[in-house]
């Protein structure tokens, strides 16, 4: 399934100030995950854009903490205020970016929702976006 990207150059950060970044390239439409580590992170769901990894340059670098929260990838915050700010699949040439780091506006929009059978008792779905069972995009799409 192709999925929308916006052009631009963007910027963005954490909380207090020690981590920013530029992404200067296209950006994903953001796509709301409702896996149980995206709750346990964020204490809701997450909120990701995604952007070529080449594309996205970095300030305050050293101030980035990766925790691998599974096979599948590790997430970025901040040392110092503990913002989430990435995920970084393993393997892929790509950065998803948490939305709500991005400085406003953003000119992005949600483009659907993933680990849908993973959401939380407390989360209703009520929106006409693709929903899917497992990653964005595979297969077993249901609806919202």
């Amino acid at each position: 399934m192709p999925t929308p990207q916006v052009p631009g150059d963007r910027g963005g950060g954490c909380l207090c100030g020690a981590v920013r970044y530029r992404v200067r390239g296209p950006l994903r439409g953001i796509i709301l995950c409702h896996c149980g580590q995206c709750r346990r992170v964020h204490g809701y769901l997450g909120a990701y854009t995604s952007a070529a990894r080449a594309d996205v340059a970095l300030e305050g670098a050293d101030a980035v903490r990766w925790f691998a929260k599974s096979a599948r990838g590790r997430s970025g915050f901040c040392g110092v205020c503990g913002s989430s700010l990435f995920f970084e699949p393993a393997g892929e040439a790509r950065l998803a970016i948490a939305a709500g780091s991005l400085d406003q506006p953003s000119g992005l929009e949600l483009i659907g929702h993933e680990y849908v059978a993973d959401k939380a008792d407390f989360v209703r779905i009520d929106d006409d976006l693709p929903a899917f069972a497992g990653d964005f995009g595979a297969e077993g799409a249901e609806g919202a």
